[in-house]
């Protein structure tokens, strides 16, 4: 059974095979007054162990608490395709401080530099942290994103694990009515701000080796990247 409410931002009601009633909302964040019932449903949400959808500074993002292990993987699950560990969304500098083993100096400048915007840096988390984001070698790829919306849920919720709201095999999703069209009932709350201004994915330096290595390229040219680490070099995957 399924009962939707028009025009299309609102609520779902849907009853499962094991007769639990479920319920989705969508925000259109472009409201203030919906902006503030969705990030409150957000922050909710992620505290509860479910998926949220969230827009951030390149494309949206389907997210989970980083420290609650059944809602990572039901992030993964409902991505589909090859479990591959997600990123870390956080939300201020100062939070990574806690994440970290040993933040060299070629990272602290990168952040210094680019944050909060579209760079993921890799660096070793510390061993004290009970999170489980799958086969990390005791890594972690970890952003701030250049969003409010993001940045308002993010403050709250602490560690986010966030992956680009999209299944397996189709385009990352750039509003959250086309993360819906995808996750569907796997998402308990998605936030809409609109399309995103430029869905290109985040630059990603590994800074776990001796020199930083520019692994994925994107938003943040390498030339930018040379002009605060100058030793930066391409990996063959970039």
């Amino acid at each position: 059974m399924l009962r939707v409410r028009p025009p299309g931002y609102g609520r779902y009601t849907a009853c499962t095979g094991r007769g639990r009633l479920l319920l989705v909302m969508l925000y259109d964040c472009r409201s203030p007054a919906d902006r503030d019932r969705g990030v409150a449903a957000a922050i909710e949400a992620v505290r509860g162990g479910e998926l949220v959808v969230l827009p951030t500074d390149t494309v949206y993002g389907v997210g989970a608490d980083a420290f609650t292990p059944h809602a990572v993987k039901a992030l993964l699950d409902a991505k589909g395709g090859r479990p591959v560990p997600p990123p870390v969304l956080i939300g201020s500098r100062r939070t990574l401080d806690g994440l970290v083993f040993r933040l060299p100096r070629a990272a602290r400048d990168l952040v210094e530099a680019f944050w909060p915007g579209a760079l993921t840096i890799v660096v070793e988390h510390s061993p004290s942290l009970r999170w489980d984001l799958g086969e990390t070698s005791g890594t972690v790829a970890v952003r701030m994103p250049l969003h409010p919306v993001a940045l308002e849920v993010l403050r709250e919720t602490g560690p986010m694990a966030v992956a680009s709201a999209n299944t397996a095999g189709l385009p990352a999703a750039t509003t959250a009515e086309a993360a819906r069209g995808q996750l569907a009932y796997s998402v308990r709350t998605y936030l809409e701000a609109g399309p995103a201004v430029d869905p290109v994915p985040s630059t990603i330096v590994d800074l776990t080796g001796a020199v930083p290595q520019l692994v994925r390229a994107g938003a943040v040219g390498l030339d930018r990247l040379r002009d605060v680490v100058p030793d930066i070099v391409e990996s063959r995957a970039a």
